[in-house]
């Protein structure tokens, strides 16, 4: 969430980045900053109050000492009408606070001044090409008929086991998850100096409302009702909440996690050419980058996560495209926010694989935390970030158009190779 100080002193930019995101009725700052002065308001004539009991207390005190009873009683009975007046006032400062947290969650980030302003897709920059599509002597297939024709990917059977948008992987497809897993990971550790963490697969309702799940997400995210629990969307969501209620030492700065998991999204609204094969799906394997950092550094923390995500893009030999994301595709946590996008060669477009997003200390305000200034001074919220490194269903797709022959095989990244164990398919 925003700073509420940073909303009373820059209202009309909180406005702003409401309307450019899409997201919310700008009029909701108006509200925040009529509860806030209420709440301030009560909590004034809160402390006020006490401290007249205080000094009822005194005076009655000495008033019963020097034998003053009937002048004390007077104060005693004020004193007794000032405790039920004190009752009602915690009451309702306590109930204006949980209203202002709760308005204050459905406040978007602010974006970055370096954030185009946009209100779609066709607004967002494409800043840097790498790699170029291939070109074929033949009708080149798109993924899903290439895992049918070798019996990789299963989808009938997945839809018949559990519903639309959870494939099986079968023999070489297993295995090339799993290589290309592994391949992330290690790339993540030995080069980007992450350390690997496995994380549970469930959340509490805290953690999804730590890192912005909640309350902007909810359409897209499994439950288990019973027990209070969300299937986890992204490895985002636990890792981020790994220190939430902690405060970190500056020196620990920055802290740099890679986790692999499964992700579970309910994609409501989905439909068309986008869930077809691997393209969407409600659950797929993801390799994923967490940082957290100083404020001061997380803009150049950025830059480097991005490299990160990137790396194993070129090594795989996959075109790829790097796009700033503009304000209305910015999303509701991300103050700045790029995608990577591979480029399909049997579907001939390109596929989101990575978002790679600064959250500067909005997340960290949720999940408060923090970080102890080494020259001393109050905590400080820490700046999260985050990036896929990478999501495996398109990386899939993407591999196995791309590296596809004449004869109908599909050729294995040398890179690959010693993760898979074999250097072709088919």
């Amino acid at each position: 969430m925003l700073d509420l100080q940073r909303i009373r002193q820059e209202p009309d930019r909180v406005r702003e980045a409401i309307r450019t995101k899409g997201l919310g009725d700008p009029e909701l700052v108006d509200r925040v900053l009529a509860l806030d002065a209420e709440h301030r308001r009560t909590l004034t004539e809160l402390q006020e109050t006490r401290h007249r009991q205080n000094t009822l207390a005194r005076q009655i005190g000495q008033l019963m000492r020097e034998g003053r009873r009937d002048e004390a009683q007077a104060l005693i009975e004020e004193n007794t009408r000032l405790k039920e007046h004190v009752k009602t006032l915690e009451a309702r400062a306590r109930e204006l606070g949980e209203e202002l947290e709760a308005l204050l969650l459905e406040i978007p980030n602010i974006p970055h001044p370096s954030v185009p302003v946009g209100r779609g897709p066709e607004d967002n920059v494409v800043l840097h090409e790498e790699g170029c599509p291939p070109t074929f002597d033949f009708e080149p297939l798109p993924h899903w008929e290439l895992a049918a024709r070798h019996g990789l990917i299963d989808f009938e059977r997945g839809a018949k086991v559990t519903g639309s948008g959870f494939p099986f992987y079968v023999g070489k497809g297993a295995r090339l998850q799993r290589a290309l897993i592994q391949f992330f990971l290690d790339l993540a550790v030995q080069q980007g100096g992450y350390t690997e963490i496995q994380p549970p697969l469930f959340v509490n309702a805290d953690s999804a409302r730590g890192t912005g799940q909640l309350p902007d997400k909810e359409d897209l995210m499994y439950v288990i009702e019973r027990d209070g629990l969300y299937p986890i969307p992204t490895a985002e969501v636990p890792v981020t909440n790994y220190f939430r209620d902690e405060i970190l030492e500056e020196s620990q700065l920055p802290i740099k996690f890679c986790a692999y998991s499964p992700c579970f999204r309910r994609e409501a609204g989905s439909y068309g050419r986008d869930v077809r094969g691997l393209n969407r799906l409600h659950q797929f394997d993801k390799v994923e980058l967490v940082q957290f950092v100083h404020p001061d550094t997380s803009y150049d923390a950025l830059e480097q996560l991005r490299e990160d995500a990137e790396r194993p893009l070129r090594l795989l030999g996959l075109p790829y495209r790097r796009v700033l994301m503009c304000t209305a595709e910015t999303g509701f946590t991300q103050a700045k926010k790029y995608d990577l996008e591979v480029w399909s060669a049997g579907q001939q477009r390109w596929l989101e694989v990575s978002s790679i997003s600064n959250f500067e200390d909005f997340q960290a305000r949720r999940a408060r935390v923090r970080f102890r200034p080494a020259d001393g001074g109050r905590p400080r919220f820490v700046h999260t970030l985050n990036g896929s490194g990478l999501a495996l269903p398109r990386v899939v797709a993407a591999l196995l158009e791309h590296y596809q022959q004449a004869d109908g095989s599909i050729v294995i990244p040398e890179v690959l190779r010693p993760y898979t164990g074999f250097d072709r398919i088919g």
